[in-house]
C-alpha cells in the first residue's frame, strides 16, 4: 500500500490498525496537504445496511466542529467496494503511548480528561455517542491539543462479541457495564469510559484487569476497582472522588451529563499546581 496512489491521495506510511481498520498518512496531491486515511475492514460495510448505517453515522460526525474532534474531510470507495475515510492528520502521539511509561502528573491527566470531556459535550449535543473512548482513539497533538478519533464508528461494530482472543480486549476495558450486558446504552457509557481513561492516566493502571476475557468483563461487572490513590499516593482526594463517581455501575449515580463531569475536573484543575 505504501506508495501508492488511490484517488488523489498519495499513501505515505501506515499509521496504526485495528478493529475499525487501518490508518494511512497520506498527501491529498489536490490541496497539497497531509491527511490521514483509515480503510474500514470490508465486513463492515459489505452489505446495503451497513453501507448506509455508516453513512448516516459519518454524516452526523462530519457536521461536528470543535477542536478537540477529529476533522473529517471525505468518505470515498475503491473499486472493489472498499471504503476510506479521509481526516485530519495530527502530528503527536496517542494516549496509549503516552501511558505506557506509566501514570501521568495530576494536572496533566486533567488537562487531557478535560478537552475530552468537551469534546464528548459537543458530540452528545448533536446525539453522537461514542461508544468506544479510550487511549488509543485518543491524540494529542505536539501543542497539547486533545483530538477524539473514531467518534461514531464503534456502532458499526455493535454486534461484535469477544469470541476471538485479544480482538476487543483493549476496547472491552473500557466498556461500560450496560455495553457489556447488550443494553441500551447512552452518554452515561462515555462518561463511564472517560473514568476508566483517567483512572489509568492517574495510575499507570487499568481499574479492572484479567488475562482473559470473560474475566475481564466479570470484574467491569461485579468488582470495585481498588482507589487511584492506593496505587499513586500523589492522587488528590477530589480526583478519586471525580473517579469514584464516573466508574459508578448504575449509571443513575454516575455523572449525568459530560458537562458536569468536565465542570468538576475544572474546578479540581484550578486547585493542582502545574
Amino acid at each position: 500500500m505504501i506508495g501508492r496512489t488511490i484517488s488523489h491521495y498519495k499513501i505515505l506510511e501506515r499509521l496504526g490498525g485495528g478493529g475499525m481498520g487501518v490508518v494511512y498518512k497520506a498527501r491529498d496531491q489536490k490541496l497539497d496537504r497531509l491527511v490521514a486515511l483509515k480503510f474500514l475492514p470490508p465486513e463492515l460495510t459489505r452489505d446495503t445496511e451497513a453501507r448506509d448505517r455508516f453513512m448516516a453515522e459519518a454524516k452526523a460526525v462530519s457536521s461536528l466542529q470543535h477542536a478537540n474532534i477529529c476533522t473529517i474531510h471525505d468518505i470515498e470507495e475503491l473499486e472493489e467496494g472498499q471504503m476510506f475515510i479521509v481526516m485530519e492528520y495530527y502530528e503527536g502521539e496517542t494516549l496509549n503511548r503516552m501511558v505506557e511509561g506509566g501514570a501521568l502528573r495530576e494536572e496533566d491527566a486533567l488537562d487531557i480528561a478535560i478537552q475530552v470531556g468537551r469534546g464528548l459535550a459537543e458530540a452528545h449535543r448533536h446525539y453522537v455517542i461514542h461508544r468506544d473512548i479510550k487511549p488509543a482513539n485518543t491524540m494529542v497533538t505536539r501543542s497539547g491539543r486533545v483530538q477524539i478519533l473514531d467518534l461514531g464508528l464503534a456502532k458499526l461494530v455493535a454486534g461484535a462479541t469477544m469470541t476471538k482472543p485479544g480482538t476487543l480486549m483493549g476496547t472491552a476495558a473500557y466498556m461500560s457495564p450496560e455495553q457489556l450486558q447488550g443494553s441500551r446504552v447512552d452518554k452515561r457509557s462515555d462518561i463511564w469510559s472517560l473514568g476508566v481513561m483517567l483512572y489509568q492516566m492517574l495510575t499507570g493502571e487499568r481499574p479492572f484487569r484479567s488475562e482473559y476475557e470473560p474475566g475481564l468483563a466479570y470484574a467491569i461487572l461485579n468488582t470495585e476497582p481498588v482507589a487511584p490513590n492506593t496505587l499513586n499516593e500523589s492522587v488528590s482526594d477530589g480526583a478519586v472522588q471525580i473517579v469514584k463517581r464516573a466508574l459508578a455501575k448504575d449509571p443513575t449515580r454516575r455523572f449525568q451529563s459530560v458537562e458536569d463531569m468536565v465542570a468538576e475536573l475544572a474546578l479540581l484543575r484550578g486547585k493542582v499546581p502545574g
